[in-house]
């Protein structure tokens, strides 16, 4: 992967956000390799405009209508179009000069445009949690029609995908690790005054507002085996949690032997991102290498269902089936902006998200329309329940 022929073509659909900085950052380290042709925002045109102006894409899309005279004013001297909207997107990912897309819009706003994008057969590096979540049975149906190959972006499926390298044996277990974020060691009566402040302290990494909430709650490790079932073709009962604070080995795979294989490094996204950017070749990358003397010990543990109970809705909206997975997740975003908006406590969030489960329609068999319309029929119910709070 040296020459100008080589050079991947890619779409950045959530360039501002935390994996979006962090893919241009590697981009950026390896310009002979990566070609960026678009890049999409929700409504931070400053840094938008600032991508586009050292980045050179061949378009752009502003998702804000109200800032679409500013970008494209900013933008003009530079002959990059601009376009505005979910819509341009979904058309843009579908050129001819794009050969990968990294999905990396916050939420189930990123199901469209991934939808697009397997259409058009293109090389998705998923890193939106949500797409498998809402949709994974369709999404890996449409994958397999259209041929389009999907990466895995979040670090413990990156680890696992990396495991599997060249491997031919049957898979036994996955192991996702997980740090246990800021409330590892907190009481429930701790949890039930957390503030937004301690939520959005994670001790690891550095991620969006949403994802770290997410991680908080440990939503995130739910969110985690719903992905991994649809990427691995693998049942749910073989994915075990374990919470492992260093956040050095990412995840592991338990194999039929017994033999277990993990990935271990640094905790730094970027590896993750450019693995899936660049692979099936592994290229050089400015990160902290690991020292095991200074590490000193790594400890594991399982993570505590009564104190975490969004870990145990995964669970068991992934065992209803149908559209429960949507429901729970389209819940999630609402109670996870509700108590970033400080409107309820945040363990009322599993609350928002049980009751949802509880009212709305459940869908044995969804196809893409049930599931953008158990995604609107959530919402409202999580809005309603907020609004009694």
């Amino acid at each position: 992967m040296t020459t100008a022929e080589q050079k991947r073509h890619l779409a950045i659909l959530g360039s501002t956000g935390s994996i979006g900085t962090q893919a241009l950052d590697v981009i950026g380290q390896h310009p002979e390799l990566f070609e960026v042709e678009l890049l999409t925002a929700n409504t931070n045109s400053s840094l938008l405009i600032e991508q586009a102006i050292k980045f050179k894409p061949n378009a752009v899309v502003i998702c804000d209508e109200s800032k679409y005279e500013e970008v494209s004013q900013a933008l003009d001297p530079h002959y990059i179009k601009v376009f505005t909207g979910i819509d341009s997107i979904c058309d843009l990912v579908k050129g001819s000069n794009i050969d990968m897309v990294l999905t990396a819009m916050v939420g189930f706003s990123g199901l469209k445009p991934t939808v697009s994008a397997i259409k058009a057969g293109k090389i998705i590096a998923l890193a939106n949690k949500e797409t498998l979540v809402a949709a994974g049975k369709i999404i890996i149906s449409l994958a397999k029609q259209y041929g389009a190959s999907i990466i895995p972006v979040d670090s413990e499926h990156s680890a696992i995908f990396q495991c599997l390298q060249g491997e031919h044996a049957k898979i036994e277990k996955l192991l996702l690790t997980g740090s246990g974020g800021p409330f590892l060691h907190s009481t429930k009566e701790e949890l039930a005054k957390a503030t937004k402040a301690e939520a959005l302290n994670h001790p690891r990494w550095k991620m969006g507002a949403k994802v770290t909430i997410d991680s908080a709650s440990l939503m995130n490790k739910g969110l985690e085996i719903i992905e991994a079932k649809w990427l691995f073709n693998i049942d749910p009962k073989e994915i075990e949690v374990v919470i492992h604070p260093q956040s050095i080995i990412h995840s592991m795979v338990q194999f039929s032997d017994g033999s277990v294989i993990a990935q271990l490094s640094h905790p730094d996204m970027r590896i993750p991102i450019q693995f899936a950017l660049s692979y099936p070749y592994r290229v050089d990358l400015d990160s902290v290498r690991l020292n095991f003397a200074q590490l000193g010990q790594m400890t594991f543990f399982s993570p505590d269902l009564d104190k975490f109970p969004c870990l145990r809705l995964a669970y068991k909206a992934l065992e209803m089936g149908g559209n429960a997975p949507c429901i729970m997740n389209a819940a999630n975003e609402v109670a996870v902006h509700a108590f970033l908006s400080e409107k309820i406590r945040f363990m009322e969030i599993p609350e928002v998200i049980f009751n949802t489960l509880e009212k709305a329609s459940f869908v044995l068999n969804p196809d893409i329309d049930a599931i953008y319309s158990t995604d609107f029929e959530a919402k409202q119910i999580a809005l309603k329940l907020i609004k009694t709070k």
